[in-house]
């Protein structure tokens, strides 16, 4: 096990053990214990009492969060020539069609997300080994395959992310930067915890949320109160 440095071990002084802290006190405490010279991200991993391995108890959806995400999210939009210009406009950093889809099959994937038409998607198909581990592939659900491609750029740039309860229970998402207000945290916070209940399948019994952490790239976990959300 690799040792703690000292600004690692000083972090972890300030996070009491075996404590859940309120989304509101964990939000500040994040600023506090991070420590790190460059603007970590913010994470937050939801346990779910559910089996993902069961149809009827997957978990996915999608999620605008209120502040974004402070990253500057590279789109590309796999659109036929006649949305080229309107994918452009809305911001998308890569817009084409045949040449981008050339480039993945020759291993390019430099993107966060990929926005295209229902009419491309056939084209997509034969790239899922590529795109799906990931997590690349479009996906109606999650408003990446539309024919209203303006409006899925401008919502992605906005901060709208998607999120999928992985084989363990857990949903992972990036929800911010450290140097966000705690308030701006919080909000974010807020916001997909506040989805993930919505969603909450029919099928699923007992406890849904069974745990709660928020963390940032260099920071130990802070456990939440998950009955406090």
């Amino acid at each position: 096990m690799a040792k703690l440095t000292k600004k690692q071990k000083e972090a972890a002084s300030k996070i009491e053990k075996n404590k859940l802290y309120s989304l509101k006190d964990a939000a500040a405490l994040l600023k506090l214990v991070a420590s790190a010279k460059f603007d970590e991200s913010v994470d937050i991993a939801v346990r779910l009492g559910v089996d993902p391995r069961k149809a009827n108890q997957m978990v996915r959806g999608v999620v605008t969060l209120p502040h974004g995400t402070g990253k500057d999210v590279k789109v590309l939009a796999l659109v036929t020539p006649d949305k080229e210009a309107e994918a452009k406009e809305a911001g998308a950093d890569y817009v084409g069609l045949d040449e981008y889809l050339q480039k993945i099959k020759d291993g390019w994937t430099d993107v966060d997300v990929i926005i295209t038409m229902p009419s491309v998607m056939g084209k997509l198909g034969p790239l899922g080994r590529i795109l799906g581990p990931r997590g690349l592939m479009p996906n109606p659900k999650t408003g990446t395959v539309t024919m209203d491609v303006a409006k899925a750029v401008q919502e992605v740039k906005a901060g709208k992310i998607d999120f999928k309860v992985d084989k363990t229970g857990i949903v992972h998402a990036g929800i911010g930067k450290v140097s966000f207000g705690a308030e701006q945290i919080y909000d974010n916070a807020h916001e997909i915890i506040q989805t993930l209940i919505k969603l909450k399948p029919t099928a699923a019994k007992g406890t849904y949320i069974k745990g709660i952490h928020l963390t940032s790239t260099m920071s130990p976990a802070i456990a939440l109160d998950p009955k406090a959300v």
